[in-house]
């Protein structure tokens, strides 16, 4: 009997295949030296010692550690609250007066900040001034005044 293995017929798809792998393989690639110096990295590296994490801190690692103590430092936000109340006009141009008072002294002042400072102020006062702020202002019809 004939030994002779059946093999697939070749068909051009697939002889290009082979010939691409061959053309590509390390050993069918010539190794011609130019004489024009080549830019590109050594393919020998030299061992270079390298220094452990601990001993030296990189960077990143010293930005990660600063915001991690700012953002321990750093307060909570709070959270704000919108309100609204009627004031008689009298006391709006009172505002309004202590407004163009802080901007003689150089600092802008809004409203809102300006009602902050005076609650800090009356928080900070004794039980017998606070009573007489309390009592020197009157008191006021809730709602929205009538046009």
């Amino acid at each position: 009997m004939n030994s002779v293995a059946k093999t697939k017929p070749h068909t051009a798809a697939s002889v290009a295949k082979a010939s691409i792998k061959l053309a590509n393989s390390p050993a069918a690639k010539p190794t011609v030296k130019s004489a024009a110096p080549v830019a590109s990295k050594p393919a020998v590296k030299t061992a270079v010692p390298t220094k452990t994490k601990a001993a030296t801190p990189t960077k990143s690692a010293a930005k990660s550690d600063a915001k991690a103590i700012e953002k321990a430092e750093k307060p909570k936000k709070i959270k704000l609250v919108r309100d609204s109340f009627t004031v008689p006009k009298n006391e709006l141009v009172v505002l309004d007066d202590l407004k163009l008072r802080a901007l003689s002294l150089k600092v802008g002042v809004k409203k809102s900040e300006l009602l902050r400072a005076g609650i800090k102020a009356l928080a900070a006062m004794g039980d017998a001034a606070f009573l007489a702020a309390v009592k020197a202002v009157p008191a006021l019809k809730t709602g929205r005044p009538k046009k």
